[in-house]
């Protein structure tokens, strides 16, 4: 369309949101193949036939590292970022990642999955109330209340208690040390740990050293249950006996900070430290390349070198530059005082004071 508004501000009323273009790559929410095609809503491209819909992996794969991504493929991060990678590892310990917003920290821990044939990334996000029984496991003790009373309600007295186990789920976390069927550890994103509660870093000393916790609603229930199947965060069905979860394979854990906290020195010595670098211009050009195809590269080339030529100490964040990359190339037919006031909002310093 040549004109790249879909809300005019005129107050009346059409069908413009009709006419909306496809969104940006990373947030895309539907299965996009590697070569930008995207899957139906049943799962359906064109005439293939995908009974199975969208795989929830893929989806996060292509919004993290790019539907485009096989043409960054042979791209190579910095030298200090793989050895950080294979030091967690080999010796099964977490990688604390801190760096600015933006850095691709948590773009990380999908690189990874995605090379090493993980799965899909678990994702713990954090905020200032979560726990360590967050990450673990929850056990809906109302809800099993509520459907005992109303069993008893409909069918009378005497009614048998539902299965402990199918209100238990287990945390990301708690999934994450799961023992390994094939052997592999699982990949595990605690993401913004730096806006945790104080004492989350405390608590997740002992799991994180010994790499098994105990479900104490299963563990007193024992003797007349010593094998109870629970929920995952994968939403699988899984065994759990004698109440205690032990992982086999160590899970790769990332954790992800801004660097707005210190961490105690005990967690510290626990983890492999990696202070993630803003992109160069190799790197940047790679992650355009991956989002929106390398004709972005050459039409953007001008926003680009100045998210590059930014002030020293200056914070803005890359998926910035994708999304002033994104709208500007939709309104190419608009002025270019439109387009550089676009340009300046979507730029716009995180830091910078309004």
């Amino acid at each position: 369309m040549s004109d790249w508004r879909i809300y005019r501000g005129a107050g009346l009323p059409h069908d413009g949101a009709r006419q909306l273009p496809d969104p940006p790559p990373w947030r895309e929410f539907t299965a996009r193949s590697p070569d930008g095609a995207t899957d139906g809503p049943d799962g359906l491209d064109g005439a293939a036939d995908d009974a199975e819909g969208p795989d929830s992996e893929e989806v996060d794969n292509a919004r993290r590292l790019g539907v485009k991504r096989r043409l960054v493929e042979s791209f190579h991060p910095r030298p200090e970022e793989v050895e950080a990678v294979n030091a967690a590892l080999q010796l099964r310990r977490p990688l604390l990642v801190t760096g600015n917003p933006g850095t691709g920290k948590s773009t990380l821990a999908h690189a990874v999955a995605h090379e090493l044939r993980l799965g899909r990334v678990l994702r713990w996000p954090i905020v200032s109330r979560t726990t360590l029984q967050d990450g673990l496991y929850h056990y809906d003790a109302i809800g099993r209340l509520q459907d005992v009373q109303l069993d008893r309600a409909v069918s009378g007295d005497g009614v048998r208690q539902p299965p402990i186990g199918s209100y238990i789920r287990l945390g990301p976390l708690g999934t994450a040390l799961l023992p390994s069927a094939d052997g592999l550890p699982r990949v595990l994103l605690i993401d913004e740990f730096d806006k945790s509660d104080i004492d989350l870093p405390n608590d997740l000393l002992n799991v994180l050293e010994e790499g098994e916790f105990t479900i104490r609603e299963l563990e007193r229930r024992v003797e007349r249950e010593p094998a109870t199947d629970v929920l995952t965060d994968d939403g699988t069905p899984v065994t759990v006996t004698g109440g205690r979860v032990r992982c086999t394979a160590f899970p790769f854990i990332i954790l992800t900070s801004n660097g707005e906290r210190d961490f105690p020195a005990a967690l510290l010595r626990r983890c492999i430290q990696l202070d993630l670098k803003p992109p160069g211009e190799k790197q940047l050009a790679a992650m355009v390349a991956a989002h929106l195809g390398e004709e972005a590269l050459e039409e953007g080339a001008e926003l680009i070198q100045r998210f590059l030529q930014r002030e020293p100490g200056e914070v803005v964040a890359t998926d910035q530059l994708l999304n002033a990359l994104y709208v500007t190339q939709r309104a190419a037919a608009a002025e270019q005082v439109t387009r550089n006031r676009l340009a300046e909002m979507l730029l716009r310093p995180l830091d910078r004071p309004r």
